[in-house]
């Protein structure tokens, strides 16, 4: 059977994906070492701990912290976000061992920048690896957690991370007005350079199984859920509302947590407000490409890196990643082929 010849239309797309010279000229999105941040549990035990359930990631002692610190710089990894791992004996119901001036983030802190003041250091505000109930917050008789009172307790913290050297604060507590709080604290004490990431969109996620299990609030939490102060994962328009809340108040960069179930918020933040945005990709997502590359059923040369390019595709500015080490290895050896 003889079939008419067909007319192709001037433009084949698949013209600029012939060769990867020109897959390169055309490339969109760009990912670099300078993109990530690396966060880190740090523990008052000495050495290192393995997290079970997250392959490949470990609690440090302070001196292993700063080890992880020089591999950062060599691979360009511009900023380390620190989680403390109190032993269980220095918790209580209201977290006091949150802003001790000798506690675990406030010492690492202090070590980082005396080793290596180039580094950038970012500190997480929040009370629940510090409390025995495992709330960000303080609660009432009945269960409640109460935001003024709380705020009173993150400011306490915050200017405590400030005092030790932290760079960037990263209040995590979602306590309503915490940003315009911790500003006027910071500015009041001459912490002007101080700049906060606010956790602007973060969701009540089931996503952070891992991280709780890490920072060992998972057992202090119980049964309880953190529904009456982060977001519902069904809501978006509310997203940008607590975004808009947070620059207000002072806010100098955002972040949307977690990342790559939410891509869609990212884009909306970062077209409606176009300030530096920050993507988390968080201890579950981790845990489960983590899961498929040990099973062999993915393959992590292609899919650490693809799943990261998506959060820059989606309008972020950069991401908090546990890959950022493997990440930033990666990219240093596709650029020396």
């Amino acid at each position: 059977m003889n079939f008419p010849p067909r007319i192709m239309p001037n433009t084949r797309m698949r013209r600029m994906r012939h060769d990867d010279f020109s897959r390169r000229m055309m490339r969109e999105t760009i990912l670099t070492a300078n993109d990530f941040i690396l966060p880190v549990f740090v523990h008052e035990k000495s050495g290192r701990t393995p997290v079970e359930c997250m392959p490949g990631v470990e609690r440090l002692s302070i001196d292993e912290l700063l080890k992880v610190a020089e591999q950062a710089l060599e691979l360009g990894v511009p900023v380390l976000d620190l989680f403390g791992v109190p032993n269980p004996e220095y918790k209580t119901a209201d977290g006091r061992a949150a802003w001790d001036e000798n506690g675990i983030i406030q010492r690492a802190i202090r070590a980082l920048k005396s080793r290596f003041p180039e580094l950038g250091v970012m500190a997480d505000q929040a009370l629940d690896p510090y409390t025995t109930h495992g709330q960000d917050g303080l609660p009432d008789a009945n269960g409640y957690i109460q935001n003024d009172e709380t705020i009173e307790a993150i400011i306490k913290q915050s200017l405590s991370h400030a005092d030790a050297g932290a760079d960037i604060l990263s209040p995590s507590d979602m306590m309503d007005g915490r940003i315009g709080a911790v500003r006027e604290a910071l500015e009041e004490n001459g912490f002007i350079h101080t700049r906060i990431m606010s956790y602007a969109a973060k969701y009540a996620s089931a996503f952070y199984g891992p991280f709780r299990s890490a920072v060992g609030s998972a057992g202090n939490l119980g049964k309880g859920n953190k529904y009456t102060y982060q977001m519902d994962p069904a809501n978006s328009n509310e997203a940008l509302h607590e975004v808009a809340l947070d620059i207000a108040e002072g806010a100098d960069m955002v972040m949307i947590k977690p990342g790559m179930p939410y891509l869609d918020i990212i884009r909306r933040v970062k077209d409606e407000f176009a300030v530096p945005t920050y993507a988390y990709q968080v201890s579950g997502e981790y845990a489960m490409l983590q899961a498929a590359i040990q099973n062999g059923w993915l393959d992590a040369d292609k899919v650490i890196i693809e799943s990261l390019l998506a959060f820059k595709r989606a309008g972020a500015d950069g991401i908090l990643t546990y890959f950022a080490l493997d990440a930033a290895q990666r990219l240093k050896q596709q650029s020396n082929v």
